[in-house]
């Protein structure tokens, strides 16, 4: 119960039904806020305890001064968690085990129990092995359940054993969209209050739902168990970006182009740790999807939250896709009331401020290895020019050519480095490829799959393309890969599916597939050519994601595009091919075809959305959601409120966070006479850090599972083995693009152990186990934008489990930085202006950092010594920004801080 401290309780009827709300315009300054404070504000008020949420934080909130740098903490408490397999799986199996901890701490198991809604789509496990027939779909949903058995079995058992936990089984769509068609509330009712739907996701793209004005961001598993478990979301009130939007795009540009020019103006402006929140009258000129495909593309800014208000789009789209007339009726009655429906007149307080006069968005692709590097797509093929340079080994790092004239490879008419290779098909026909060949060409991810007008766009690309006789490349992978069943109901309707089988793109499986890494081997004979000859090949993908080795081994540089674009790429087979200009190919009669023969109108496109997308589509896909089909059904599951852990496993294992734990802390220590681990440069994501795609079998993870008796072809890919730990800490930093400056000259899981004499390179997980034991601690060093990507918890846990104590870096970004802390590691930043180049390290020094023990006395230091043996001295900045994240690393980590404050209940 709230403690009501400013009479803010109250009721709101609509039609029939009474509900309990929490009015903001009884806090003095309300008003002002912008629409995702708010938000925050009626959390605080409605779950006011006079403890961890205080009049005074509620005062502080309607009091936010929009200038100043963020420095209350708050307590969030999310309506809701959402979560995806390869996440999920391994909070459900933390769960598990924080039960049998519970027990020997001799408490009571059935306190583990999420206490909000929890609701997990198994959506990442799908690979597309095969492609390119009808037969695609179910081969592929075969061998899934095949390889994944394990995994579904433990899900349902968590499905039966815990309370508010349900699952969305395999073959359904991906976790974001499934989340705005049907499990998104906008307004939620429990308990008979009726207040904003909130949530945490364990995924980055969680921040999809903004778009549907619904406050929600990604965070780690561990966070997420957390909230599941009642634990409010410790946070500062954060600055909000005002992002006003004008005008209306043009004939020609997608949401795609609009999210990609959104994406750069945002990471050039520097969002990190804000809010982005859309206003002005263009916002009400955007489509809910659009609306949605920005919201998701929020963690490629660099924001938390990428929110847009609710209007009456919202509402439109609400009663497309299925909700009911009350659900309608509350959401928009409650809005008004509470000054959350959109003004687009309106100029709220805001800490900063941009504007895009949507008319200036041109078409556009993003590459070859990072979202925000967006590209106009008449100078693409110009662009590729220049950056293929820096994946092909004849051309050093300067862009010039590394050995003698004599020696050189070809380079084609247009100066790019071109190596022609002919391959042979399986038919005994044969075709040349070259650097620049497009060979993985995906609709795939919920950033565009969600989006009906860029999906009819690419399938009525696809039409006229047939019609002009023209289909893919024979080297190019094509796949489609939606994210619901609606959008296969509305290209059957439309009668545009057999088009798209036509050119290749027949449906692979309703999962992440190619954005997440899982676009499955590429055809043998091209993969050969690749490796043989060092090619440079591409992949197009309609995704969200493309950093370096993320979405297919053999593929170096990765491009996002919208759905259409990935259709016309495929045709032209290569991104040397300037596809606003040069013809993609001929038609039956020898007539080159341009782009501009084959593109849809704007008329085209509205016309097969109104006619082929329905109500009925939404309400029939969703009737049963929950239920699965017959292969879900029968799975055999076992009983009881713990779990049954298989010891032959190698899925699922019981992990060793709590291995030794008692009810006292025990005091944080200084750290001295570590190693470095990992000496890394910019920009190290969370899928450098994090095992991610195919487990190759010369690798720690590979021999692990050989030595269990795993054959190579049932090795999966290490995200559906996110609930076996001994699995995950082989993969940790093991990604083949990582660069340890430590050992120059590697590329991938390697670093040089100094517990052997001459410090030999070894393979990271290796060198992890000499120094553990030993005895040495260790730290890794980073550059900026450390942790930057998904919401990786494994990132945070494999490093503590590899032995790091302490990450020394420029800077973080948001999630990886929290999920250090919630696993016991502590997050340094470099002192302003200083790095490890600059400080003249090299990664081989034994380091101490002193002053951590001022934790102990209830203080966070703002800053600790670190020391070298080579004299090196400097104050590290302490990177625990809350007192709730100081608690949880006294704790050791959040799931102790958690457990300890359950069984004290």
């Amino acid at each position: 119960m709230s403690a009501n401290s400013f009479d803010a309780r109250s009721t709101l009827q609509v039609g029939d039904e009474s509900y309990e709300i929490f009015r903001l315009d009884k806090v003095e300054g309300s008003a002002r806020l912008p629409y995702s404070l708010k938000v925050l504000l009626e959390n605080l008020l409605r779950t006011e305890d006079g403890a961890n949420i205080t009049a005074d934080h509620i005062r502080a909130l309607g009091g936010w001064d929009s200038q100043a740098q963020p420095s209350q903490e708050i307590q969030f408490t999310p309506a809701r968690v959402i979560m995806q397999d390869f996440t999920g799986v391994p909070c459900v199996v933390d769960l598990a085990t924080m039960r049998e901890a519970v027990k020997e701490l001799g408490g009571d198991p059935a306190k583990i129990n999420p206490l909000a809604p929890a609701e997990l789509v198994i959506d990442h496990s799908v690979i597309a092995d095969k492609f390119g027939t009808n037969e695609a779909f179910a081969q592929n949903v075969e061998l899934e359940y095949g390889r994944n058995r394990e995994r579904y079995q433990f899900l349902r058992w968590g499905q039966t054993a815990f309370d508010e936990f349900k699952v969305v089984p395999p073959g359904t769509g991906i976790v974001h969209q499934v989340n705005i068609e049907h499990l998104a509330r906008t307004v939620m009712v429990r308990g008979g209050q009726a207040y904003p739907d909130t949530l945490v996701g364990t995924d980055s793209h969680t921040t999809m739902v903004n778009g549907l004005g619904v406050l929600g961001w990604g965070v780690g598993g561990i966070e997420a168990e957390a909230a599941m478990l009642g634990q409010p979301v410790s946070m500062l009130i954060p600055r909000v970006v005002g992002f006003k939007l004008t005008g209306e795009l043009t004939p020609g540009t997608t949401a795609t182009d609009l999210v990609l020019t959104i994406t750069e103006m945002l990471r050039k402006h520097g969002v990190v740790g804000k809010f982005v929140e859309f206003y002005g009258e263009g916002v009400a000129a955007t489509s809910l999807a659009n609306r949605a495909t920005i919201g998701n593309m929020s963690p490629e800014f660099g924001s938390t939250a990428a929110i847009f208000p609710i209007d009456d789009e919202t509402i439109k789209y609400l009663k497309l896709t299925g909700r009911s007339e009350q659900q309608l009726a509350l959401v928009e009655a409650y809005a008004k009331e509470q000054g959350l429906w959109l003004d687009p007149k309106a100029e709220p307080d805001f800490s900063e401020k941009l504007e895009l006069d949507l008319s200036t968005v041109v078409p556009s692709i993003a590459g070859p290895k990072r979202p925000q590097d967006r590209i106009v797509l008449a100078g693409a093929a110009e662009q590729f020019k220049q950056d293929v340079r820096n994946y092909v080994d004849s051309v050093d790092e300067a862009g010039q050519e590394s050995f003698p004239a004599s020696d050189a490879p070809a380079v084609a008419p247009n100066g790019a480095p071109s190596n022609p290779v002919t391959v042979t098909a399986p038919d005994g026909s044969t075709y040349e490829i070259d650097h620049g060949a497009v060979t993985v060409a995906a609709i795939t991810s919920c950033t565009n799959t969600s989006n009906p007008y860029v999906m009819v766009a690419a399938a009525l690309v696809a039409k006229k393309a047939v019609e002009k006789g023209l289909t893919r490349k024979p080297w190019v992978k094509t796949t489609l890969a939606p994210g619901s069943k609606v959008v296969t109901d509305y290209f059957d309707k439309a009668g545009l599916t057999p088009y798209l089988d036509k050119v290749g793109f027949n449906l692979v499986g309703y999962g992440c597939t190619t954005c997440i890494g899982n676009s499955g081997p590429l055809p043998e004979e091209v993969s050969k050519a690749v490796n043989d000859h060092d090619l440079a090949v591409t992949s197009v993908l309609s995704g969200n994601r493309n950093f370096e080795g993320r979405i297919n081994p053999d593929v170096k540089m990765n491009y996002l595009a919208s759905p259409p674009l990935v259709v016309a790429y495929a045709i032209a087979g290569s991104m040397k091919v300037d596809i606003t200009r040069d013809a993609l190919g001929t038609d039956q009669d020898g007539n080159p075809v341009y782009l501009k023969d084959i593109w849809p109108s704007e008329a085209e496109v509205n016309d097969v959305v109104a006619n082929a997308i329905g109500e009925d589509m939404f309400s029939k896909s969703y009737s049963d959601v929950f239920a699965g089909d017959a292969q879900w059904q029968a799975l055999p599951i076992p009983t009881g409120n713990t779990f049954e852990w298989d010891p032959e496993s190698t899925y699922v294992r019981k992990p060793p966070y709590f291995e030794g734990m008692t009810m006292e802390t025990t005091p944080v220590s200084d750290i001295s006479g570590a190693r470095v681990l990992a000496k890394l440069g910019d920009s190290v994501t969370t899928d450098h850090i994090s095992p991610a795609g195919a487990i190759k079998a010369d690798t720690p993870a590979g021999k692990y599972l050989t030595e269990h008796g795993v054959e190579r072809r049932d090795f999966n890919s290490y995200g559906s083995r996110r609930g076996n730990h001994e699995v995950m800490i082989r993969g940790t930093f093991a990604n083949i693009r990582l660069r340890n400056q430590i050992a120059p000259g590697t590329e991938g899981g390697y670093t040089r152990d100094f517990t052997q004499e001459g410090g030999p390179v070894s393979f990271i997980y290796d060198a992890s186990q000499n120094y553990q034991a030993a005895g040495i601690p260790l730290v890794v060093l980073a550059g900026k934008e450390y942790g930057s990507g998904s919401s990786r918890d494994w990132a945070a846990k494999g490093t503590a489990l590899l032995g790091v104590k302490a990450v020394i870096a420029e800077s973080y970004e948001r999630i990886h930085r929290s999920n250090l802390i919630g696993m016991g590691v502590l997050p340094l930043q470099f002192p302003e202006g200083a790095s490890a180049q600059s400080l003249g390290l090299t990664g081989e020094e034994t380091f101490s950092i002193t002053g951590v023990t001022e934790l102990n006395e209830g203080t966070t230091p703002r800053t600790v010594k670190v020391t070298s043996d080579t004299g090196v001295e400097f104050d590290a900045v302490v990177r625990i920004d809350t007192p709730g994240e100081a608690d949880y690393y006294r704790n050791g980590g959040i799931m102790q801080y958690v457990l300890r404050s359950l069984i004290r209940k």
